[in-house]
């Protein structure tokens, strides 16, 4: 059994629908970023940076004790590893796989989230904060449109490099990018991963736990720093 340590973000997202896609017996184990609970103790142990998700694999590839795995990338790379789906395994086709999720740990998932901070969370607006992470936010949406002409999916079929650039884009209204009129083949490729029935399942998981993106006072003070009134 696969124990996902989950909040409904976009990082949080990637491994559901990962799990869905992949049909791995997984069960959830809530950690709600919003009331801290990722400073536990105990979660500090198998995700030292305090962010989730994280897994723990009771049945890890190759044997052994139970596995603990943090950062998203890494456990997309030991999930496709542990099924043998979704990452190739010759050589040219698996570094365009790995190269494309690296783009998104080290650029879309960063920049789109700082886009969405000072457009959605910001107690006022900082102009040049605006205007330079939209710009990027754009540049990165330019550089996946150009990827994705004449292509399904990011790397020709789908794999997990689909699965965490997906959960970002769909934040694409809240970052100020207008698909439709600018990036028709990110708006394609985001309609037919839409489509796939693991991707939804993965997608809805944790709904229960409330709406993804909505944030109390308390929230803000846990996780930006902002205290009540916005200071």
């Amino acid at each position: 059994m696969i124990h996902l340590y989950y909040w409904p973000t976009p990082n949080g997202w990637k491994i559901s629908v990962a799990l869905e896609e992949m049909e791995l017996d997984y069960e959830v184990v809530p950690v709600n970023i919003g009331r801290g609970e990722q400073f536990a103790p105990a979660f500090l142990e198998i995700s030292p940076n305090n962010r989730m998700p994280a897994i723990v694999d009771d049945e890890p590839v190759g044997g052994g004790e139970p596995l603990a795995i943090f950062e998203s990338g890494a456990i997309l790379i030991y999930l496709a590893e542990k099924c043998g789906r979704f990452l190739p395994e010759q050589m040219h086709a698996r570094y365009d796989v790995i190269q494309w999720l690296m783009w998104q740990m080290g650029g879309l998932g960063p920049m789109l989230g700082q886009n969405g901070h000072f457009r959605v969370y910001a107690p006022e607006p900082v102009p040049y904060a605006l205007d330079r992470y939209t710009r990027e936010a754009e540049r990165l949406y330019g550089v996946l449109d150009a990827r994705l002409a004449g292509r399904d999916y990011i790397c020709g079929d789908y794999s997990i490099a689909d699965m965490a650039c997906w959960p970002w884009v769909i934040t694409y209204k809240s970052q100020g990018i207008s698909m439709d009129e600018n990036f028709p083949n990110v708006r394609r490729w985001f309609d037919t991963c839409k489509q796939r029935p693991g991707l939804r399942r993965g997608y809805e998981v944790g709904r229960e736990y409330g709406k993804p993106g909505s944030m109390d006072a308390k929230a803000k003070e846990i996780l930006l720093g902002m205290k009540p009134g916005g200071g």
